[in-house]
């Protein structure tokens, strides 16, 4: 297959993966803590424990793609998973604030007991770490990452208006509001040389389907008991 042509399957790739997906991505977007959070019915308990559940995600994540960067260290998934570790790191750097702001230090950060709920996304990821192939990462968090995205720009958006907070404390949720630059490009890049490897695009569809799983099981755990 000429790599054009393999360039236009893995974009119909994505764009079935997200039409197959809708329905998952819908209730992640409309989620009943995002609808909470605007109405100021969140408690600073849960607004805690968010920070904390992020704080061990956050860290684990960056781990998952130095290593996947280590696995696959050609020009285009290299740098790709490189990129996603650096921005991992970026983005613990500004969870600090938002922790600080709900009255949390790196202490208590560290002692905070995860749930299984919300940890069952990161630990697929560190599975994809070790075990997934470059397609199969690169599918998943396309998929994944726009409903994370504007879940974090509604967060934002309601913590400042709602709870007063101030931007350094909002700047994390901000920092993953908007995609980076050219991050689509990447993925299909990465899938193309995946698929040209050999790589499969069914496995790849369902590390998609299993991620998007795992996220929506973070926010109905966080939301539990609102």
């Amino acid at each position: 297959m000429e790599p054009s042509a393999r360039q236009t399957s893995a974009a119909e790739l994505l764009a079935d993966t997200r039409a197959r997906l809708a329905d998952v991505e819908q209730a992640i977007r409309s989620h009943r803590f995002l609808e909470a959070l605007a109405e100021r019915r969140v408690p600073e308990e849960h607004l805690r424990a968010l920070a904390s559940e992020q704080w061990t995600i956050i860290a684990s994540d960056r781990r998952a793609f130095a290593m996947l960067a280590s696995r696959f260290p050609s020009h285009l998934a290299g740098d790709f998973f490189l990129s996603m570790a650096q921005g991992e790191g970026q983005a613990l750097s500004l969870l600090r604030s938002y922790a600080a702001w709900v009255g949390l230090d790196e202490a208590a950060l560290d002692a905070y007991e995860p749930r299984a709920g919300c940890q069952a996304y990161t630990a697929y990821v560190s599975w994809l770490g070790l075990n997934g192939s470059r397609a199969e990462v690169a599918l998943a968090f396309a998929a994944n990452l726009a409903a994370w995205g504007d879940n974090c720009g509604s967060m934002a958006e309601a913590l400042r208006r709602r709870y007063g907070a101030p931007e350094e404390a909002v700047a994390f949720f901000d920092f993953f509001a908007t995609p980076p630059e050219g991050f689509e490009t990447s993925i299909v890049a990465v899938l193309v040389e995946g698929f040209a490897a050999g790589e499969s695009p069914e496995r790849a569809r369902r590390a998609a389907r299993l991620l998007q799983a795992y996220e929506l099981m973070f926010w109905d755990t966080l939301a539990a008991e609102l």
